[in-house]
């Protein structure tokens, strides 16, 4: 079917939107003060956790002291969803690059700077950041089941095993902001090939074209269908490359500007302002 560089790209901005609605979701989770839980049953000093949390900029508190302690791990995993996500859209582009960079579809070329050669081969270049990102990414998937299984069977209340989630969760925030650090650096410098459709071998994907072409004609879709079938067979098929996609999120009608504000949108409504205005009032 008919394509563009722009439609494909465009489907990973929207998946990012998505992504960033689960990471707006585990912001929001750990959004909210656990301080005064003590042990995890309160405690007779008469504290203001209602202050404590307006001070400390916390959008809400965890009311119930038992769930306030409950929530470690929980937490975590939480935000492992989010991370993994990022990652499953990082490690679908990246697999992108890695075929569409390869000659058999050339729809893009890596700079020599982030390819390597073949041991072997000299006309090979390898596109190792992108085979990287996708091994990194891939890795990070697996991180709600990690701590998935590290958490479970566990009664309420503190357990030795909630430190070791540090361990798992901290170095994977730091290799997933290095991963979108290198897919934007990739990204900068990626060329995109044009012309690609001149080839003689895509003048099949014009097909569904002359067939919605003679349905808009009055042809019914079973007998257009037939009837384009039988041109193939018969050589006098013929493609017609101007394609006039105009629905929302066609090649005609990317829609980039309303992905671009979603997440505008989306960035906004976390509020980042809250803690800074709270942290900046604290040391002042």
């Amino acid at each position: 079917m008919p394509s563009s560089f722009g439609l494909w790209f465009g489907a990973y901005a929207e998946s990012l939107t998505d992504d960033m609605l689960l990471v707006q979701a585990a912001y929001r989770v750990a959004n909210k003060n656990p301080l005064g839980s003590g042990a995890g049953y309160g405690s007779s000093f008469p504290l203001n956790r209602t202050l404590t949390t307006r001070l400390l900029g916390f959008e809400t508190m965890n009311y119930n002291v038992v769930y306030a302690q409950m929530t470690r791990g929980k937490t975590e995993q939480t935000v492992a969803v989010a991370v993994a996500a990022l990652a499953g859209t990082l490690s679908r582009l990246a697999m992108d690059v890695c075929l569409y960079n390869s000659q058999n579809f050339g729809f893009l070329t890596l700079p020599d700077e982030l390819t390597t050669g073949s041991s072997i081969m000299p006309h090979k270049k390898n596109p190792d950041v992108a085979e990287l990102l996708r091994g990194k990414t891939n890795r990070l998937k697996s991180l709600p089941n990690e701590l998935a299984l590290l958490t479970s069977n566990l009664p309420s209340g503190y357990h030795r095993e909630m430190q070791l989630t540090k361990e798992i969760l901290f170095p994977a925030l730091d290799e997933l902001a290095q991963c979108l650090d290198t897919a934007h650096f990739m990204l900068e410098h990626i060329r995109v090939n044009t012309g690609i459709l001149e080839d003689d071998r895509y003048r099949h994907l014009f097909t569904v074209e002359r067939v919605n072409e003679l349905v808009l004609q009055g042809v019914p879709f079973r007998d257009a269908y037939r009837q384009v079938g039988g041109e193939l067979a018969d050589g006098t098929y013929r493609p017609n490359t101007a394609v006039h996609h105009t629905h929302e999120g066609s090649i005609g009608n990317l829609c980039n500007a309303r992905i671009s504000d979603e997440m505008s949108r989306l960035m906004a409504e976390f509020r980042f302002d809250r803690a800074e205005t709270a942290e900046k009032a604290l040391l002042e």
